[in-house]
């Protein structure tokens, strides 16, 4: 089965001097056969590319290719590129993917598409059932590469011609550059053509991506005069006369498509290639491009001149009727104009599922267009934008060509551009609503719709260019008269723009200002809201403890009735908890904001605050309440497509979670899948801070500190510190990977800075920033009355907030800066503490440190019992380094590992489940051993592994138990 093609009337002709060419498409077709029969599992590649000059005869081997697929039986679509194409953003896209929809009714479209249909309908081209949603970029790519591996998958082999890509539109070939890599693991072979000179700058993803595959791609020579003479002799005989056969040759420079078309023109006159024929040759080969070919168009006569006009001003595949709208002739000269073009080769039949007709070559179509005087083609735009809305081709399709028209302050042009924008942005094509709204502009519009014009210019340009949207929104708050509503959602807008381009006090600024400009209430909260948030991020703020107290006095008056007053409820929760204030307030300041709902995308109040929200929750060691919060944030994320930063940062932040918990493969693979989705977006610098420094501390608590550096290195991570507050604080992330190397010096300045910096904020949690244990532990080995003197207001600190996860780890330090036999008690509470909270590593690391600790006071019984429980969690953890240490305190002491137990991670024993019933109950611990015929010492060591497996401590046991699965009988 095939779609479309570019020359359908042209007969099959042997491609002469292209062995190497054929070779290769031979090859890759073989491979694809063996891979969608899975005889092959790997392929070199999935993509072949032929480059060239125009007229080197990419066209013909994309119709060979076409040819070789479909005598095989594989499925062929195509697509390609034109040169006054390139606007319409996915055109290409369109053209692989419609001719498959077009034969599915609307039920089996859908079905088709599944969830991913409002995602990337405007895309296709379909009528969205959601119109609200706008897409991201990566967004919409992630579900075209569904629906192709899908479509490989249906119809394998699949073989995708895509021709002229030199010309293709900008979101095609974003989707191409992510998409090729994959071709090589799908049933589907990409064959693409194009010129590389006429790449045009934004495709380097593109060539990047072409040129990445060995010998990749196969530039195209121009023929030799043995090639030319041999195609001349093919159409005239073998009478034809060598020289006649090199003056050819000389003509056409080589050119196959010059000298194919000259041949068949030879042949159309009768001549016999004879030495006194050359003049006439010399006559027909000018007519086959430039000034000879518009010679030969003009004398075809004028109706079909104003035919051809407005078939290349309309592009393919040209419908006869618009065309002849255009032209401003009836039907009957429409067919005549149609035929003798025919005739003349300059217009042929596209076949295909839309029909219709299309220029035989893209030489011709380029020649004919710029042969068009100017005045007349900007006439021919303006008149075609009416004509195809008109005929319902929709706004987009109207502004490609007012995109060719000059200004001239029509309100309607501003409308449709701006209808044009939204259905780029429906279509997750940013880039492309950026044209045509700045065109909208430049009209310009009426007084009273500038602003609107600017927010939407500005909306557009966030994800591309965030300083233009700076610029832009700027510009907005300028114009007089501005709708309250309006003028809110363009300063958050402009906060949003300010922040994403490391301008954190600006949009504290703004945000301030506008705050007490605002007259009406609830719009004076949510600038307020939007103050606290660009403050409480900024790393240089002024005073914040000033903020801080007109946070909490803002949050006491509020109910959280109103979106706004939650995100003030929200931020207050997010403040109390890195001042360490009590967890009981924090936990109840973030339920209460949480009770109304906080959405992640809403586009004009930002995902920040419910983040915060949902990892309050995690270092109030409820980590399994915040997994539940981040889960459906990140599906309702993807639902709206918005699968960029958004998700990165969700994948990054539910890794952390895990890390927290001690889950730490599974916190690195959440992670890495975050660096990378981040590392695919644009702009997503702060997404990257977050996942660098959390997967570095997860490689350091795995033991993998070489890999831990390697990474540190390519980001340059510890050389640029954000203006940005990131957690966990980059510089204390950095100086645990210096600790981990033995550099303690550079360790214990950079932790001294951070210290200052943080008191001085008032930023007093060691559960959000724990610099105070770190360089406790780095100034240990020289100055160890100020390493017990940091430990012990660390500990301070854990017990004013109130984690247990948090006292246990400072209680830890405390004992390992302490030392001795004084230390033991410490350890012990540590493990006490770590024993009541869902931080399976950190107990791990205490059981091991209580274990090694009782070895070297010769308490060797006690050892082995923390040291074997100690071992059994750095291995379910995967702490290699941690289990390696406890491995070799059991053999120190003369002991050796018992055989390791696991339980599963999700699930409870009815054991387990019960005990957990009676601590909710009250009741104490020797009640519950006698029930169970437990010793004391069993039942605290199941309460340990309940509430790491349930992700919560003792306070939260009741509620999680709610919703944990029961044990099957």
């Amino acid at each position: 089965m095939a779609h479309g093609s570019r020359q359908p009337d042209t007969e099959p002709r042997p491609l002469l001097e292209r062995q190497r060419e054929l070779h290769a498409l031979d090859s890759a077709l073989s491979d694809l056969r063996d891979a969608a029969d899975g005889l092959q599992r790997a392929r070199p590649s999935g993509l072949l590319a032929f480059t060239g000059p125009a007229g080197l005869g990419k066209t013909a081997l994309l119709t060979e290719a076409r040819a070789r697929a479909a005598a095989r039986g594989f499925t062929v679509l195509s697509a390609w590129g034109g040169e006054k194409e390139q606007e319409p953003a996915f055109r290409l896209v369109r053209q692989l993917i419609q001719p498959t929809l077009a034969t599915m009714d609307e039920a089996r479209r859908r079905d088709f598409l599944g969830s991913w249909y409002d995602i990337i309908a405007a895309a296709l081209g379909l009528e969205a059932t959601d119109t609200a949603r706008a897409p991201d970029p990566t967004g919409v790519r992630d579900g075209l590469d569904w629906v192709m591996t899908r479509l490989a998958a249906m119809k394998a082999p699949l073989v995708l011609l895509l021709d002229d890509l030199h010309w293709a539109d900008l979101e095609s070939l974003g989707w191409l550059a992510s998409f090729a890599p994959r071709a090589a693991g799908l049933p589907l072979l990409l064959v693409t053509a194009y010129r590389p000179d006429e790449l045009p700058p934004e495709a380097a993803p593109f060539r990047t991506v072409v040129e990445r595959h060995g010998n990749r791609p196969y530039p195209l020579a121009r023929l030799s005069a043995a090639g030319v003479a041999r195609i001349v002799r093919n159409e005239l005989g073998e009478g034809a006369e060598d020289e006649f056969c090199d003056e050819c040759w000389s003509v056409t420079g080589g050119s196959p498509f010059e000298t194919v078309e000259l041949a068949i023109r030879l042949a159309e006159r009768n001549l016999k290639g004879a030495q006194h024929e050359l003049p006439a040759m010399r006559d027909l080969a000018t007519a086959v491009k430039g000034p000879g070919l518009i010679e030969s168009l003009r004398a075809l006569g004028t109706t079909t001149v104003r035919f051809a006009h407005a078939a290349a001003v309309l592009g393919p595949p040209v419908s006869q009727e618009l065309a002849a709208t255009l032209a401003v002739i009836g039907s009957e000269d429409a067919v005549q104009a149609t035929e003798k073009l025919r005739a003349a080769r300059i217009l042929a039949d596209a076949e295909g599922p839309g029909g219709g007709l299309e220029f035989v070559h893209p030489l011709i179509a380029t020649t004919i267009y710029r042969s068009i005087p100017s005045s007349l083609r900007v006439g021919l735009h303006d008149r075609a934008a009416e004509a195809v809305r008109a005929a319902g081709f929709g706004p987009t399709a109207a502004a490609r060509h007012l995109l060719e028209v000059p200004c001239e302050g029509r309100p309607e042009v501003v409308s449709c551009l701006r209808d044009a924008a939204r259905e780029y942005l429906r279509a997750g094509a940013p880039e492309a609503a950026r044209r045509v709204l700045s065109r909208a502009l430049q009209e310009p519009p009426l007084p009273e719709d500038r602003a609107a014009l600017l927010h939407e210019l500005a909306c557009s340009t966030f994800l591309i260019e965030p300083t233009a949207t700076v610029s832009h929104l700027q510009e907005a708050l300028a114009e007089p008269g501005v709708d309250p509503r309006l003028r809110a959602s363009i300063v958050y807008r402009l906060t949003q723009a300010l922040a994403h381009t490391d301008r954190l006090a600006e949009a504290a600024t703004v945000s301030a200002d506008e705050a007490r400009l605002a007259t009406h209430p609830r719009i004076r909260l949510r600038m307020q809201a939007d103050h606290f948030v660009w403050s409480a991020f900024r790393a240089d703020e002024p005073d914040s403890f000033a903020r801080s107290r007109r946070l909490a006095r803002l949050a006491e008056r509020l109910t959280g009735r109103h979106l706004e007053e939650r995100y003030i409820l929200g931020l207050r929760a997010w403040d109390a908890m890195v001042r360490g204030e009590p967890r009981q307030t924090v936990l109840g300041c973030a339920e209460e904001a949480l009770r109304g709902g906080l959405s992640w995308t809403d586009e004009n109040r930002g995902f920040e605050v419910p983040v915060s929200v949902a990892l309050v929750f995690m270092y109030c060691d409820q980590p399994r309440r915040a997994e539940e919060l981040f889960t459906k944030g990140m599906a309702e994320c993807q639902r709206m497509g918005w699968r960029g930063s958004h998700l990165a940062q969700g994948q990054t932040l539910l890794g952390y979670i895990r890390y927290r918990r001690g889950c730490l493969p599974e916190a690195e693979e959440f992670v890495r899948a975050g660096l990378r989705t981040a590392n695919r977006v644009a702009g997503a610098v702060p997404a990257q801070w977050f996942a660098i420094g959390i997967l570095i501390q997860t490689l350091l608590a795995r033991g993998r500190t070489a890999d831990a550096r390697h990474l540190a290195d390519s980001y340059h991570y510890g050389e640029v510190v954000p203006n940005a507050v990131i957690y966990p604080d980059p510089r204390t992330v950095y100086a645990e990977l210096l600790l981990a190397e033995g550099r303690h010096d550079e360790a214990e300045r950079l932790l001294s800075d951070v210290g200052e910096w943080l008191d001085a904020r008032g930023s007093c949690n060691p559960s959000w920033c724990p610099w105070q244990l770190h360089l406790a532990s780095a100034v240990a080995p020289t100055a160890p009355d100020r390493a017990l003197c940091l430990a012990r207001d660390a500990v301070k600190r854990a017990r004013d907030f109130g984690a247990a996860s948090m006292i246990g780890q400072a209680l830890r330090v405390e004992a390992e800066v302490t030392g001795g036999a004084a230390a033991l008690e410490l350890h012990a509470e540590a493990v006490d503490h770590l024993e009541q909270s869902p931080a399976s590593y950190e107990l791990a690391r205490a059981q091991v440190g209580l274990g090694a600790a009782l070895s070297r006071n010769g308490r060797v019984q006690e050892a082995a019992d923390q040291l074997y429980r100690g071992l059994e969690g750095a291995v379910h953890c995967g702490a290699e380094a941690l289990a390696a240490r406890a491995r070799e305190e059991l053999s120190a002491a003369g002991l050796r590992p018992l055989p390791l137990r696991y339980a599963q991670a999700d699930t409870l024993s009815a054991q387990e489940r019960r005990t957990a019933e009676l601590a909710v109950q009250g009741q104490p611990v020797a009640v519950i051993a006698k029930e169970l015929r437990l010793t004391e010492q069993g039942v605290r060591q199941l309460l340990s592994c309940v509430y790491r497996k349930v992700g919560t401590d003792a306070a939260g046991l009741a509620k999680a138990l709610e919703s944990f699965p029961r044990p099957r009988p």
